[in-house]
């Protein structure tokens, strides 16, 4: 369990713990919002299938306090950045800052593994409450693309 002591607006600690027997349906039944799904797949499932083929993603369920209420997947480059991608709030749960604790554990553990690297992220240039998010939290448009999406990287120091 990756757990920073952070919480959501609602008072639930959240933390980030690997998906096993017990939750993976869960996981795998996080949808998002109607109007997000430009960016993001219908259902966490997509993500579950992807890490379970990819030796590069993992992924972890976002849980405030005991209920699973996200998504999102880590993986390193071959550059020894470290990279966020495949969060997915569910809709019922967004707006609670849920997905800001998430994102700042994830960065803040990834950040602190093996020699301070970078952590990265991408996300589409039409996203913008992603962009809102991560801006806010420290990320910086780096000035790559990765596919259609703005790459933005937290630095060690961040």
């Amino acid at each position: 369990m990756i757990d920073s002591g952070l919480r959501d607006r609602a008072g639930r600690r959240v933390t980030l713990r690997p998906v096993d027997d017990a939750n993976w349906r869960a996981v795998a039944d996080v949808a998002p919002r109607d109007d997000q799904r430009d960016w993001v797949p219908a259902l966490a499932a997509r993500y579950l299938v992807l890490t379970m083929h990819s030796a590069v993603w993992t992924s972890l369920a976002v849980v405030a306090d005991e209920a699973v209420v996200g998504h999102v997947m880590w993986g390193v480059d071959d550059d020894r950045s470290r990279w966020i991608g495949g969060m997915l709030i569910d809709a019922a749960e967004q707006d609670r800052g849920v997905g800001r604790a998430a994102v700042r554990t994830l960065a803040d553990w990834l950040g602190a593994q093996d020699g301070g690297h970078p952590v990265r992220l991408s996300y589409h240039p039409d996203n913008t409450a992603a962009a809102r998010l991560y801006t806010s939290l420290g990320f910086v448009p780096t000035g790559a693309m990765e596919d259609d999406e703005v790459v933005a990287e937290l630095s060690p120091a961040s």
